[in-house]
């Protein structure tokens, strides 16, 4: 009797640590797939990782999201750190352009699928998801341009130095202005993608270039917000142009409320679904015909 009792307490100890091994019924392995943020400080990274997360959810699939906290460092780290942890994919929402991209070679390297959402690297992962930042930026000088005749004077805000967006939003800046000759550049600087700093930038300009300028053009919301409340608080925002990229939730208002004139909506919910599709598409290893996925940006005003 005591020998049947031990023998029953060893097999349902053994059935409990294969329950506890296996996350779904039927003894499959759940997938987890880990995921590093640029920042989630900023509200747009925000809405695609909440977007990411719904999406993983619907597809009963575990998300382990941290935050780069804007470090390149910070992000190549990470993404060891789910290598070690075995994850079956990566999704990377890079910090920065080329200081991110030995994070796609150690996934590479491990042989685990990398996805890029929203932003780029140098080094080329298996899946990027995203939308083209140089056409948000031709899209916002096309609408200055409109708006003041095709002549006058602008400032451009930069996002965060060395970061795709930056990069390529201030690349295509630089391309459509020379289709107007008779606009001109005034001055470009960093905001970081910060509307303190971005105010406190805006106030300077005020103080230098005064009545002269006619648009201003931020290369995302935050930005283009703190451009515009400098401009309100100096009594000179009837006379100048903003607008700004992302169409965050006080963007959306402010374009509404006639302060702000224009954001480019981009689309935070496809970028955090398809990279989701991608990265299940690789995992599973199924044909893949374009391996980038491009969310096109559209022109929200008051209208």
């Amino acid at each position: 009797m005591k020998i049947s009792l031990r023998i029953l307490l060893t097999c349902l100890v053994v059935l409990f640590v294969w329950a506890c091994g296996n996350k779904e019924s039927g003894g499959k392995k759940k997938i987890v797939i880990g995921v590093s943020m640029l920042s989630l400080q900023n509200e747009f990274i925000q809405k695609v990782s909440a977007s990411l997360e719904k999406h993983a959810q619907e597809a009963d699939v575990e998300l382990i999201v941290v935050d780069a906290e804007r470090s390149a460092l910070k992000q190549v780290e990470q993404v060891e750190n789910f290598i070690s942890q075995q994850v079956d994919a990566i999704i990377l929402n890079p910090a920065e352009f080329e200081a991110s991209s030995p994070a796609i070679l150690r996934a590479k390297k491990a042989g685990i699928p990398i996805v890029n959402v929203n932003s780029s690297t140098k080094e080329k992962p298996d899946a990027w998801v995203g939308s083209d930042d140089a056409e948000s930026a031709k899209m916002a000088i096309d609408f200055l341009a409109k708006k003041l005749n095709g002549k006058g004077n602008i400032l451009i805000i930069q996002g965060y130095m060395g970061q795709a967006a930056q990069i390529d939003r201030e690349r295509g800046a630089v391309e459509v202005l020379k289709a107007y000759p008779n606009m001109k550049l005034l001055a470009t600087q960093t905001g970081e993608w910060d509307r303190a700093k971005s105010m406190a930038l805006m106030e300077n300009w005020i103080q230098s270039y005064g009545d002269q300028i006619q648009g201003v053009f931020a290369h995302n919301d935050e930005m283009g917000l703190g451009a515009m409340q400098a401009l309100l608080d100096a009594k000179k925002k009837d006379k100048v142009m903003v607008v700004s990229v992302d169409g965050i939730g006080d963007a959306i208002k402010a374009v509404d409320a006639g302060t702000l004139d224009a954001t480019i909506l981009q689309n935070a919910e496809q970028q955090g679904a398809q990279a989701i599709a991608m990265a299940l598409d690789l995992i599973h290893k199924k044909p893949i015909k374009e391996t980038q996925v491009l969310i096109p940006f559209q022109v929200k005003t008051k209208k």
